[in-house]
């Protein structure tokens, strides 16, 4: 006997569907105040309620289902309340369940009274597992429950004035585990009890109560009952996907290629076991395919909080979207092309004849709230290019190329060491710790600079500047002199030349000014290459006098490839 029974076969279904584009939104319906809220450790009070409510409605959804009225009374007095205290924004229809008991249902209808406009949603399992393990019921008998159900609905929503304000639901629970021609049969009998309806006010729901199947099946039952269900003129095919194999974004976005028209679900998938299919991640992947959805969630960290504070579960990190790493790249190869994507996002907007094309990063994530500083973290798995990005983006550094592989060494030394991750202010400190101003076997004492104009040639600046340093040298004091077309050459030959204290060529040099106000620090990199092994060394140098700078960042280069070439030794 095998363990688990195999996926039932579907009838024949014209699956021409799979070339379908989705091109519109479909109709969204949050059930997060009650499959979701039902769902949670410990369900939301009345006030955490209205919030989530409040919410819900500022995101642009214009269906929410709120409550179970007949199963308690403070799921009797929300819907009240929201009613009473004219919660419900005039574009809104709110939604309420109901099993099909006459009590249930008539308790249900009272909590709608004095409502503008509604739904009222009734369901009746029509899976074979359900009708006769759970309820021991025929097929017949639940067909008969669901037409009785819903003529129980429509006499007392008549008896209380409300049939014109308040639209009917209907949800043949498990649906995906259901036969597919009863399904079509009970529905079909469902809405001719009900009788002629626009099709915004009459709604079959097919949900995914349990997910069992691959997600082109779900798309494949909603293509058959559309096909074969008489009243698709007048009636609004809605779908309901639940998350257990992991499938229930992917599964509903084959549905609305199939033919479904509403989609029913919760922010971030809250709902029994995996809970719900995801809105917030199914309507911003419709927006990433420029499908306006109606749904705003531009503020998702705002979103995030209150979902977290309502239901007592935080969003996952890796969570599409809302997580906390949603954005961040720790690959080195990933930062590296992050960073370059952000410095060339002009040529790329040329180049694709779209806003927004960046490697790694679908979507912007400005879109949702989200900052570029937090785009990249660094850990020891962080390559140089994404250190880069943190200096240049959160500090106003600039190294050059050349220098990153020195930096990305430094930086995975010390992660390593720390086992963690790394934030920017320890970056920082590792940069200047490894490059600026290093302390070691030379030291500038003193330093005078002298500006000599020469013969003027025509096309050849014959200017010159020449340099004097009092410097120690391992403790040792020692002059030099040199001239040279500026304060960086000249002070290579009075080091290199005239004292012959070492041998090294200039390979890199730039500057710049950190901060922009009247005390800001000039910044000198200096890249020198060490003439017994051809090896290269960065420095950095940091001064209000941006010639001292200079001298400082030779300094710190030379520095620290003595400190290499001793520490072989």
């Amino acid at each position: 006997m095998k363990k688990y029974p195999d996926t039932e076969s579907i009838p024949k279904v014209n699956r021409e569907w799979i070339n379908n584009d989705i091109t519109r939104t479909p109709v969204w319906c949050s059930v997060d105040l009650r499959d979701g809220n039902q769902a949670l450790p410990m369900p939301m009070n009345p006030e955490k309620k209205l919030e989530y409510f409040k919410m819900l409605c500022s995101i642009g959804f214009k269906e929410i289902e709120v409550s179970f009225p007949s199963a308690s009374q403070d799921d009797f007095m929300f819907v009240r309340n929201l009613i009473e205290k004219n919660e419900i924004p005039s574009d809104v229809r709110i939604s309420v369940l109901t099993q099909s008991r006459e009590e249930l249902i008539k308790r249900t209808v009272e909590s709608l009274s004095g409502v503008k406009k509604a739904i009222l949603h009734l369901y009746v399992a029509t899976s074979d597992l359900h009708q006769k393990i759970v309820f021991g019921k025929t097929r017949e008998e639940t067909l008969e429950m669901a037409v009785k159900g819903t003529l129980l609905v429509k006499k007392y929503l008549a008896e209380a004035g409300l049939t014109d304000r308040v639209s009917y639901e209907f949800s043949p629970e498990e649906f995906t585990d259901s036969d597919m021609d009863y399904v079509v049969d009970v529905c079909k009998a469902v809405k001719e009890a009900w009788g002629p309806s626009a099709k915004e006010n009459f709604i079959v729901n097919l949900p995914q109560t349990v997910e069992r199947r691959p997600p082109h099946h779900y798309a494949d039952m909603i293509r058959y009952f559309v096909d074969n269900y008489p009243y698709m003129a007048e009636t609004m095919v809605s779908v309901h996907s639940h998350n257990d194999q992991g499938c229930a974004v992917a599964s509903s976005e084959f549905t609305l290629m199939a033919g479904a028209e509403r989609v029913e679900g919760t922010i971030f998938g809250h709902g029994e076991r995996t809970g719900n299919v995801d809105l917030c991640t199914l309507a911003m992947n419709l927006e990433s395919r420029n499908i306006a959805t109606g749904l705003d969630f531009s503020d998702l960290p705002r979103i995030v909080t209150i979902v977290e504070n309502a239901t007592g579960i935080d969003v996952h990190a890796r969570h599409p979207y809302a997580g906390q790493l949603a954005f961040t790249a720790f690959s080195g190869s990933h930062q590296d092309a992050i960073r370059k994507g952000m410095d060339k996002l002009n040529d790329a907007k040329a180049l694709f004849d779209v806003d927004w094309k960046v490697p790694y990063l679908h979507i912007d994530p400005a879109s949702v709230g989200r900052k570029y500083e937090k785009l990249i973290r660094i850990n020891s798995q962080s390559g140089k290019g994404g250190v880069a990005y943190v200096l240049e983006h959160d500090f106003g550094i600039y190294p050059p190329k050349g220098m990153h592989p020195e930096i990305g060494a430094a930086t995975q030394a010390y992660a390593d060491s720390k086992g963690d991750e790394l934030d920017a202010g320890e970056l920082l400190k590792i940069f200047n710790e490894t490059f600026v101003n290093v302390k070691g076997p030379f030291v500038l004492k003193k330093f005078t600079r002298n500006h000599r104009g020469t013969e003027h040639i025509e096309g050849k600046d014959e200017s010159e500047v020449e340099v004097n340093l009092n410097i120690l040298m391992d403790g040792v004091e020692r002059t030099a002199s040199g001239r040279g077309n500026g304060p960086v050459s000249a002070t290579v030959h009075a080091i290199r030349d005239d004292a012959g204290l070492y041998q090294f060529v200039l390979e890199d040099y730039r500057e710049q000014t950190l901060g922009d106000n009247a005390d800001a620090k000039a910044m000198s990199i200096v890249g020198i290459r060490r003439n017994s092994d051809n090896k290269l060394f960065y420095g950095v140098g940091e001064h209000t006098n941006i010639d001292i700078a200079t001298i400082y960042a030779i300094f710190s280069a030379l520095n620290r490839a003595i400190a290499d070439e001793r520490k072989q030794k």
